[in-house]
């Protein structure tokens, strides 16, 4: 029986059967028993097998519609191990010109060394992709909607592009989930996510996964790279996270319904020089986003203030439910001033600002940004 999302977040990975834990119970063992003959039973040891982390990526797997899910201690350990087994030495990358510095970051700083390129290019323009390619592209690495300018990357565009010209796709679905965009009915190869985010939904765990419905030698490399490199979640933070993704569902359906309406206010104020979300009419790449986003627009919205870095920190600084600190999509609302964290080679303007929008009351949320834009 086909079950939806909803159901499926509270219910996939169990077990079932009379006299089961109606709630998973923690394995902090390492190591499992063996059998008296010396033969192994379903599992050995906590790196390779660990009965919390099988059920977290089943029930992932279950949610993105996928055949396989594999789970990384923290969103970056996953790219790490897509980038380690996708790309050799003096390959070509594709990156959007808007995506996660830490993605950019570690192609910088650990792929160099094998003389890895990377080119970054507007992908919300699919002909500065085509003319990116080279012999050597290994990957085109897309991130929709881009982090922290929202960009709208046309998926089935880049798919196409890149099978015409055999090369791999992964997309970075962070900022949309599953619930809104599902990459793999697309035709991408591998999609990743920093579960940190959405799937937690309480700032309170790291984790990363890696889903595909390949079921080819590279799938299984990667697996046996999570298994052999050891950047595994530990079972507590799987356990935590099976708890959280039951409510997922809710959680980012009232986050989305909170920022459009955010969205909505803060394009009409005084202060607020450009609003990037993806669900207003006026974002350049909305009828893109409004093709592929099936269910919303997501709980992200990043904004130009008015004046220069110093005036965007003076309207954190000023801020009272709105937290100042880094991350996204926890159940509280968080703001952020990307530039100051990008690191050596910042790329976002000096006032953009980045919302991650939570579940308070939505009267609340704006009459806290009222006061600070005072």
């Amino acid at each position: 029986m086909k079950q939806h999302i909803q159901t499926l977040a509270v219910h996939a990975g169990e077990k079932k059967g009379k006299n089961t834990d109606i709630i998973q119970p923690i394995h902090l063992s390492t190591t499992f028993e063996r059998n008296e003959d010396g033969v192994t039973g379903e599992y050995i040891y906590t790196r390779a097998e660990n009965p919390n982390r099988i059920a977290v990526e089943k029930k992932m797997a279950a949610i993105e519609g996928a055949k396989s899910a594999i789970a990384f201690a923290s969103g970056m350990a996953a790219i790490n191990a897509l980038f380690d087994t996708l790309l050799t030495p003096n390959s070509h990358i594709i990156i959007p010109d808007d995506c996660y510095h830490g993605t950019r970051q570690l192609l910088d700083t650990f792929f160099k060394r094998w003389n890895v390129t990377s080119e970054m290019v507007d992908m919300t323009v699919i002909s500065n992709v085509e003319k990116a390619i080279t012999s050597n592209t290994k990957l085109i690495w897309i991130e929709t909607p881009s982090n922290p300018q929202l960009k709208i990357t046309d998926i089935e565009a880049v798919v196409s592009l890149a099978k015409k010209n055999a090369i791999l796709t992964v997309c970075d679905n962070t900022f949309a989930t599953p619930i809104l965009q599902k990459t793999l009915e697309m035709g991408v190869d591998y999609v990743m996510y920093s579960s940190t985010k959405f799937f937690s939904g309480h700032s309170d765990i790291l984790g990363g996964v890696v889903l595909t419905n390949k079921e080819d030698e590279t799938s299984q490399s990667i697996r046996t790279y999570q298994k052999m490199a050891g950047a595994v979640p530990a079972p507590f933070d799987c356990w935590l996270l099976n708890r959280s993704l039951a409510t997922f569902p809710l959680r980012f359906k009232a986050q989305c319904d909170n920022a459009r309406k955010i969205a909505t206010y803060l394009t009409t104020h005084p202060k607020i020089e450009n609003v990037f979300y993806p669900g207003l009419v006026t974002h350049e790449n909305h009828e893109t986003a409004k093709k592929q986003m099936k269910n919303g627009f997501g709980s992200i919205i990043s904004i130009l203030v008015k004046g220069n870095q110093e005036t965007a920190l003076q309207f954190t600084s000023k801020l009272q439910i709105f937290k100042h600190a880094t991350s996204l999509g926890g159940v509280e609302s968080l703001v952020e001033h990307r530039r100051s964290v990008e690191g050596t080679n910042p790329i976002s303007p000096e006032n953009l600002i980045r919302l991650s929008i939570g579940i308070e009351h939505i009267n609340d949320l704006i009459a806290d940004l009222e006061q600070a834009l005072v």
